[in-house]
């Protein structure tokens, strides 16, 4: 299990909001407009002790127009009542699952991910407390489920899998719907976010990102 100082080894500082537009710009050439300018999100990554260290993960409701029946992090749009993503990210995760900040210890955050639907989202990663019970809002979140930090972290886990679209081959990133993912699919952005994690856990720190 990772210590919260090797966690927060592994992450950008708090005090130092990494910059960039997305470690995975490359993957979208030809899908975004060349001088689009991304907009800005933030997601929350909530680790929580249990019997096992475990990644919180949402399903969005089916009857959402956007990413319905999906699985994701609590998150979203940074709104400019928020006073940076680390605000937004603790009052989506408010909003969709019940989650006060007094129960949360943030660490630092992920490398920024670049979207198809034009975010460049931020996850923040955090410790949770061990007694939280989740409150799904039910206008936005289905179900609330934990997976095993060590399960997300093994590579055999997560397929690579290359698919024809618009004129070029491209790559989507899923994890194998096993019992420890709750039989969950869990692929695109959110399976891009625990991969970049897992490249910073393994490799030890920042600039490990791909």
């Amino acid at each position: 299990m990772f210590s919260r100082g090797a966690l927060q080894a592994a992450l950008h500082p708090l005090a130092a909001v990494p910059r960039g537009q997305g470690w995975n710009l490359a993957e979208l050439s030809g899908l975004l407009p060349p001088d689009a300018a991304l907009v800005e999100a933030a997601v929350l990554v909530p680790l929580v002790e249990r019997d096992v260290l475990s990644v919180l993960l949402t399903r969005r409701t089916d009857a959402l127009r956007h990413h319905a029946g999906q699985v994701s992090f609590p998150g979203g749009r940074v709104d400019g009542s928020d006073d940076g993503p680390v605000a937004a990210a603790l009052r989506e995760a408010r909003e969709e699952i019940g989650l006060a900040p007094a129960q949360v210890e943030l660490l630092g955050f992920l490398d920024p991910l670049a979207t198809i639907t034009g975010y460049r989202v931020l996850p923040v990663v955090a410790h949770v407390a061990s007694d939280f019970v989740a409150v799904p809002e039910p206008g936005e979140v289905a179900e609330v489920f934990e997976v095993p930090l060590d399960w997300l972290l093994e590579p055999a886990n997560l397929q690579h899998i290359e698919f024809q679209f618009q004129g070029g081959k491209r790559r989507v990133l899923e994890f194998s719907r096993h019992a420890d993912a709750a039989g969950q699919r869990i692929w695109g952005a959110t399976a891009s976010i625990l991969y970049n994690l897992r490249e910073r856990l393994c490799a030890g720190g920042p600039g490990s990102g791909q």
